[in-house]
């Protein structure tokens, strides 16, 4: 089996790259890419990333905010489902969806319950959603709260990767790890404080998942 793992910073990037070495992933080849932060980015190497190595399933991980009151930094989500919050096309479409487009992007039912059923510590499941703006405040982060109650974490890459993975018919999950809640106060500070004392930690449970998947 063949994983493509996309990542969009070097920082990320780093925390996965020595998977393709990992002697415990026998029966698994990893690939890990660095896609650079955004929607285009992340398509434009999805794209690559499929056509060139013919993966059996695609990740996207890093970091991300987290949108619910139940989250916590260092928890990684695992995302049922992806869309976009910044995307309208107008009727009949719903908010988020590209016209030609699903509303969302779901994950594998079967990759979801293989991992629920592992019952690991600090992983929620849930909806990520994603646009092409840092959520860097209550305020970004209380609007797409408005318009998607039900997300649980925030990113700028998944949801065009998944869409990707969606015209190419490739399976695709999401696994954030939370860096950071804007809806609470010092969220600037939490981003910083997650990369200057704790981001090393908090990646392996999201490394653990992809060894079982």
């Amino acid at each position: 089996m063949k994983i493509a793992v996309l990542t969009a910073m070097d920082s990320e990037y780093r925390q996965f790259v020595s998977l393709q070495q990992d002697n415990d992933l026998k029966d698994k080849t990893i690939v890990v890419k660095k896609c650079g932060i955004g929607k285009v980015n992340a398509g434009v190497n999805a794209f690559d990333l499929i056509r060139t190595q013919s993966p059996n399933l695609v990740i996207s991980t890093g970091v991300a905010g987290g949108c619910s009151e139940d989250i916590e930094i260092m928890d990684v989500v695992v995302a049922c489902s992806v869309c976009y919050h910044d995307v309208w096309c107008g009727q009949p479409n719903v908010l988020g969806q590209i016209q030609g487009e699903p509303s969302e992007f779901f994950a594998p039912e079967e990759i979801i319950d293989k991992i629920k059923n592992q019952q690991l510590k600090n992983v929620k499941f849930g909806k990520t959603v994603s646009g092409d703006w840092f959520v860097d405040s209550v305020e970004k982060m209380r609007k797409i709260k408005t318009n998607f109650p039900d997300a649980t974490a925030v990113d700028m890459e998944s949801a065009a990767i998944a869409q990707v993975c969606n015209q190419m018919n490739v399976p695709f999950i999401s696994l954030r790890i939370i860096s950071d809640i804007p809806l609470r106060e010092n969220n600037h500070k939490q981003y910083k404080d997650f990369w200057a004392n704790i981001a090393d930690n908090s990646f392996n449970t999201a490394k653990e998942i992809i060894k079982l998947v």
